[in-house]
């Protein structure tokens, strides 16, 4: 697969998001368009003991709803880094790989990131690494409202419209015992309850999430 992808930015992306950037070798990350609010671009979906919660990123718009996405600055008036440190760890403590991954990912909550794309980038590329998966992003340098020879996917992936549930093999999660299987969390919980088989897991839905959203 060697078309390139167009996606928005994402704070943890959900694993129908991230399982594109498997089977990619070049993937374009929107950082012109207007941002959008209550998206996956500044929040993101974890499992916990009272169910699924969403971690928003405060953010500050400095041109008000005109700012681009390159422009969105995150907020440092609230101490949201240790609320979704904590809300992570409490929600995944017990998970089998969350030992190996949780000094890996800490350090995100505890630097200052200035813009939001920032912050997203270091987790994007914190991920990739992790699975040791080799693509190529760039950040978008104009915006284009209809992009030729480009899957576009900007606008797919919303916490608001979940993509179907039979496109997801269930595996292990930490409360299973008291929910059914959540589909297409934040790829954290991949992480933490997978492990290594995150990445197979990830190649075998990228092309269904394809199929389905293109």
């Amino acid at each position: 697969m060697n078309q390139q992808i167009l996606l928005s930015t994402a704070y943890f992306p959900p694993l129908s998001y991230f399982s594109l950037l498997t089977v990619r070798k070049y993937a374009e990350i929107e950082v012109l368009e207007t941002f959008a609010k209550q998206t996956y671009r500044n929040r993101c979906r974890i499992l916990t003991a009272n169910g699924v919660i969403q971690l928003t990123v405060p953010v500050i718009k400095p041109f008000g709803n005109h700012t681009t996405t390159q422009d969105v600055l995150v907020s440092d008036q609230e101490r949201w880094q240790q609320i979704h440190w904590r809300a992570i760890t409490s929600a995944y403590r017990a998970a089998p790989y969350f030992a190996h991954y949780a000094d890996y990912f800490h350090p995100i909550f505890t630097q200052s990131h200035h813009r939001l794309i920032d912050l997203n980038k270091e987790i994007i590329w914190r991920i990739l690494r992790l699975l040791r998966i080799e693509i190529s992003l760039i950040e978008s340098s104009e915006f284009e409202h209809n992009p030729r020879n480009k899957l576009d996917f900007r606008r797919q992936f919303t916490p608001k419209i979940l993509p179907d549930q039979s496109l997801f093999t269930p595996y292990y999660q930490v409360f299973n015992d008291r929910f059914s299987f959540h589909a297409d969390l934040s790829i954290l919980d991949l992480l933490f309850n997978e492990g290594p088989s995150a990445l197979p897991y990830l190649q075998k839905l990228a092309p269904l999430i394809q199929d389905k959203q293109s």
